[in-house]
């Protein structure tokens, strides 16, 4: 369905004005059946981005900022994240080795046990979210996507 018949106008939009709103209403969508996938897994779409950060420290731990700077969503409080991570036991805190007051965050193998039910249940999700566009069509949008946020 076009963006048109979605705001119900009869009168074509601006194509910049249309680029938006489609880019808005695709995330939209996308977060959406995220969101969905992830609801049996009983973790919101914030908490597996920090899991996934975390495992992608290959057995490193890594302190709040690094996780801060590798969200997805930026506005997201990480303090309040990780603390539910700790609290599902999928997360750890460790004690910086070169600075003791520094606290960093680990995952724990329950973490890593949890991301391996989800990510055959997530690469389903991407396909679904995707299947409407060919191999080059999905190149072109990456480029033309990292190219908007240069």
């Amino acid at each position: 369905m076009n963006v048109e018949k979605i705001l119900k106008t009869n009168k074509p939009l601006p194509k910049k004005k249309k680029l938006v709103i489609n880019m808005m209403l695709a995330t939209t969508e996308a977060n959406s059946m995220v969101a969905d996938a992830l609801k049996p897994f009983e973790i919101s779409t914030q908490q597996f981005n920090v899991l996934r950060i975390l495992r992608g420290q290959q057995g490193k731990p890594a302190n709040l900022n690094t996780i801060q700077e590798r969200m997805v969503n930026k506005m997201s409080n990480t303090t309040r994240l990780v603390d539910k991570l700790l609290d599902k036991k999928l997360a750890d805190r460790c004690i910086c080795a070169e600075n003791r007051r520094k606290v960093e965050i680990a995952i724990t193998k329950k973490g890593l046990d949890l991301l391996k039910d989800i990510d055959p249940v997530i690469e389903s999700t991407e396909d679904k979210i995707t299947e409407n566009l060919t191999e080059p069509e999905i190149e072109q949008l990456n480029q033309l996507l990292e190219k908007m946020r240069k």
